[in-house]
């Protein structure tokens, strides 16, 4: 097999093997058996704006009033319109923003004003393509919000018409610019934990806000919600409020816990391991708690086959969701190669080797004679070596990287980390996990075409 990371695990040992990490390389290591313990602080520098950029939000809920907050924090960048299909929240936006801010139901007057640059798209999940794609043809940049689309057979679209229109697109996995992502991305390279064979993610939840029971006004009605509108590409229904603020535990507005929380899995370990996703999907679980009349589970598990490619070994990946998880409410992504294994999240990576000594070595067979001691003929296994990096306590996170990325890109021309063709490379397995889980199947898929595949 070939050996991807063999050159680079080289520097790798070379250079954590001075310092701090050389306490348990040393001679002294079979003295105290224990592992090293080496920390270092992730920075990120951030430049000044050389232009202003005009945004705006369209969808502001939860997600896209913290999207635009976040990016106002970043010079240069002014809000000047809102769009919403419910009155209420448009009130909210100019109270929280400014009275002078321009807003409208309608996304279509957003994207035909002159002053607008650039917009945010948080709108619910089967929304994302079509104003995605309308806003580049207008000639708008767009930061649209995971999963890039609602459906496996939309992505291509919004592929070609950020290919037709040039138009920065974003798509937003916000883990992908994080410092955490950042050096999980090099250490692997470097070949810190040999060759990688295996990763999981969980992602655990226990509060009704976290399992998607999203208050409801008290004043909502057909009066101040655009009904129609939410409903006219997918089934139609009488007003259901419950449906509109709660849309995510719908399959005609959402995209379930794979399309909301899998995806953010995947984008970081595509990241990280440069790879363009797997070939084999299969899920299972169930609904166990919140039986509020939601189409989708609760708990969701996910196995997926990644083969050998260019940029990586044949790897395993097992991903869970728990939004009934009483002892918890944490996410965190493990890469484990042959030779250690990284915790990774946005702001920092825990780094563990595993070090194994031959029954013949000199240093291991003069310890055993000094304690008196038979030599075992068997090989010895030390407690792992363990590296933390971790992000500054200034850092102002993987969110904020996100869109200083996007920005950056519209100034200079640059390229973002999470363009159309990565956004569905993402999305793609997510889409397909919960084709799986309700089809009860697996599902074959080809990462490199980006198509659906017979197994």
């Amino acid at each position: 097999m070939k050996n991807f990371y063999q050159s680079s695990r080289r520097n790798f040992i070379k250079k954590f093997s001075t310092g701090t990490a050389a306490v348990a390389m040393g001679s002294n290591i079979f003295a105290s058996e224990r592992s090293a313990n080496y920390f270092e602080y992730l920075k990120r520098y951030q430049g000044s704006a050389n232009d202003n950029i005009n945004i705006a939000l369209i969808g502001a809920g939860g997600m896209g009033t913290q999207d635009t907050n976040t990016a106002l924090k970043i010079p240069g960048v002014k809000l000047v319109a809102i769009c919403d299909l419910y009155d209420g929240r448009l009130k909210e936006a100019q109270t929280r923003w400014g009275a002078d801010l321009f807003t409208t139901r309608s996304y279509k007057e957003i994207l035909n004003r002159k002053d607008v640059d650039a917009v945010i798209i948080a709108t619910p999940d089967h929304w994302h393509q079509q104003i995605s794609i309308d806003a580049m043809k207008a000639g708008k940049h767009a930061y649209c919000e995971k999963p890039m689309v609602h459906d496996i057979t939309e992505g291509p679209a919004v592929i070609k018409a950020q290919k037709e229109t040039g138009k920065v697109f974003q798509v937003g996995s916000q883990g992908v610019s994080s410092l955490g992502n950042e050096k999980a991305k090099q250490l692997l390279k470097d070949g810190a934990i040999g060759q990688l064979n295996y990763a999981e993610g969980f992602w655990a939840r226990h509060s009704p806000t976290g399992a998607w029971q999203y208050p409801i006004p008290k004043d909502a009605s057909p009066q101040n919600v655009d009904w129609e509108t939410f409903v006219s590409n997918t089934t139609k229904r009488p007003f259901d409020a419950t449906r509109f603020f709660r849309w995510r535990n719908y399959r005609d507005y959402g995209t379930g816990m794979s399309g909301d929380l899998f995806v953010h899995l995947f984008s970081s370990l595509h990241f990280i391991t440069n790879s363009l996703g797997p070939n084999k999907i299969y899920a299972s679980g169930g609904l166990r708690y919140w039986k509020d009349g939601r189409e989708v589970p609760d708990v969701l598990l996910g196995t997926f086959d990644y083969p050998q490619s260019q940029q990586h070994p044949p790897f395993n990946l097992s991903l869970r969701c728990n939004f009934v998880d009483g002892t918890s409410g944490t996410t965190y992504l493990k890469l484990v190669g042959s030779e250690g294994s990284m915790d990774v999240t946005w702001d920092s990576v825990t780094l563990k080797r595993n070090k194994t000594i031959e029954s013949d070595d000199p240093f291991y067979i003069e310890q055993m004679k000094r304690a008196g001691t038979p030599v075992s003929s068997r090989k010895k296994i030390l407690p792992p070596e363990e590296y933390t990096f971790a992000a500054e306590k200034d850092y102002l996170g993987g969110p904020y990287d996100h869109f200083v990325n996007f920005f950056n890109a519209i100034r200079s021309g640059g390229k973002v980390t999470e363009d159309a063709v990565f956004g569905y490379r993402a999305a793609a397995p997510a889409l397909l996990c919960n084709d799986s889980y309700n089809r009860n199947t697996a599902i074959g898929w080809n990462p490199d075409k980006m198509q659906l595949v017979k197994i």
